[in-house]
């Protein structure tokens, strides 16, 4: 009995047509993942550049309220205080 499970068995995975599709998942599986990754790379990317230009701009808004003297300072803030 076992040597016919055998057989059929090593018949079954002897097949082209079962060979191709072990490749097919294989390879579909292997496209999903990589998918997946570089997804995730350019997301991180995005997210890097929008936290830059964030840190850019609040840099700016630092620099310019430091320059401003302190009575312009508050005379700005009052504006806005509503």
């Amino acid at each position: 009995m076992l040597e016919l499970v055998t057989a059929l068995l090593e018949g079954f995975f002897h097949s082209p047509i079962v060979i191709g599709i072990g490749v097919a998942i294989v390879t579909a599986a292997g496209a999903w993942v990589h998918g997946r990754i570089s997804g995730a790379r350019k997301q991180k990317e995005a997210q890097a550049a929008e936290e830059a230009k964030a840190r850019d701009i609040a840099d700016q808004v630092d620099n310019d309220v430091g320059a401003l003297p302190a009575d312009q300072v508050r005379q700005e803030l009052k504006t806005w205080e509503k």
